[in-house]
């Protein structure tokens, strides 16, 4: 028993017991430890060996995709219609800006296009996010996949984790609920599932195959959880793949779409990382869900599809701005007026987190002021990834006794697919 039972309303054995069950060691003992090192070493000023207890004078956190933390420079271009959004006043001397802040007029215009839409990044949107900005986010999936795209099916949310804990506070429904999920994974889904007492039903990726999905394997964990008891109603891609970085081909994705139609399942898809991929390419389920309705028409008109995507991630690598968008295909409208109350609870997405959003799905384009440095800046640090990755990957490869897959994506959390692998 706990020695504080007496003394407090709340002590270890009495608060709630699938907090205390769930487990994401990506912020969890080491990670702990790692911040109370990084403490002491703040304490001497300057830190240096000689003088420390520690026998080092950094610490560098690669427990989790952090790329700013890791000294990844921001891209100009967003910095500075961010910097404007925050500070209004700023536009109120253009030629200032562009004298001696080195600003190009689209950023100006864009930042004054967004404060148009949202009115102050200080006060509160829409609880789905701001209309202008759901529709620019609609507009790149239109440009990505060749489909139409409807803002009003697109959710503005605090990072692309928010969004995963909305759709599966709504998926989980009691204890017996069950979710497909790969491992190994990001945490985040075994923890969530944890924390709402519902099942996390594993799958296991094939290391062998560039750790892919194998669909006689999903079905397998389906049959079992079925067998046991299990309500399994949902089943998590994350491609590309975090922590493994494999991306899957456009046959895998049909073949999980075919198999969701079949058992009706909710399909999460995390498509965080899909604008790393250097080996092969990107396919995204919304796209190979609508060529399969074209091409049957019918046969997967009712498959329900949540794509998830941040700013977290990619090139972009803004973790602490905490902004994401959910899209979804074919979920019902009573459904859809659930999840909106859900979001709801927590008002809205941090709004200036939202403009970032706009800006990394609408970026400049050939021909605009500020393209050329963007272009510089955001295929600077895509290469940079690639060059880290394949360091990493003949590095380990020629280790004796460690055995390591070519990596086909450049991910910020690439030491984790190491360390897992």
């Amino acid at each position: 028993m706990s020695s504080t039972s007496r003394l407090r309303s709340l002590n270890i054995d009495n608060i709630n017991p699938h907090v205390k069950e769930a487990k994401y060691a990506v912020r969890g003992e080491l990670a702990i430890k790692s911040e109370e090192y990084r403490a002491q070493l703040k304490h001497k000023n300057p830190p240096t060996p000689p003088d420390s207890p520690l026998p080092f004078d950094t610490v560098i956190s690669a427990n989790i995709g952090n790329p700013q933390q890791l000294d990844q420079k921001p891209i100009t271009f967003i910095r500075q219609v961010l910097a404007l959004l925050e500070n209004p006043a700023l536009l109120e001397n253009e030629e200032a800006l562009k004298s001696s802040f080195n600003y190009k007029q689209d950023a100006i215009d864009r930042a004054r296009w967004l404060l148009r839409e949202i009115g102050s990044v200080g006060a509160y949107s829409q609880s789905a996010g701001a209309p202008g900005i759901r529709q620019s986010v609609a507009n790149f999936i239109e440009r990505r996949d060749g489909f139409p795209s409807d803002k009003d099916q697109i959710y503005l949310s605090a990072g692309a984790s928010s969004g995963v804990n909305t759709l599966l506070h709504v998926i989980c429904a009691k204890p017996e609920t069950g979710v497909l999920v790969p491992i190994p994974q990001y945490p985040l889904y075994t923890a969530t599932l944890s924390i709402l007492n519902a099942r996390c039903v594993p799958y296991y990726l094939d290391e062998s195959h560039a750790w892919g999905t194998d669909l006689n394997v999903i079905k397998e964990a389906y049959d079992k959880a079925v067998g046991e008891g299990t309500d399994v109603r949902a089943v998590v891609i994350i491609n590309p793949g975090n922590p493994t970085g494999a991306s899957l081909p456009e046959a895998d994705v049909e073949a999980v779409i075919k198999f969701a139609a079949e058992k009706k399942l909710v399909v999460m898809a995390d498509e965080v990382y899909q604008t790393n991929v250097f080996i092969g390419k990107f396919h995204s389920f919304k796209q190979v869900l609508r060529k399969m309705q074209e091409a049957s028409p019918g046969t997967y008109d009712n498959v329900e599809l949540a794509s998830l995507n941040s700013v977290s991630k990619g090139m972009v690598g803004e973790c602490g701005h905490r902004a994401g968008y959910f899209e979804l295909v074919g979920f019902d409208d009573e459904v859809r007026a659930q999840i909106y109350k859900f979001i709801s609870i927590m008002l809205c997405p941090p709004v200036i987190g939202q403009c970032l959003m706009e800006v990394m799905v609408n970026p400049p384009k050939e021909g605009d002021p500020s393209f050329e440095l963007y272009n510089k800046e955001y295929n600077g640090i895509k290469n940079g990834l690639q060059e880290r990755a394949q360091a990493l990957y003949q590095a380990f490869k020629e280790m004796e006794g460690v055995e390591i897959g070519e990596p086909q994506v450049c991910i910020h959390a690439l030491l984790l697919m190491v360390n897992n692998g």
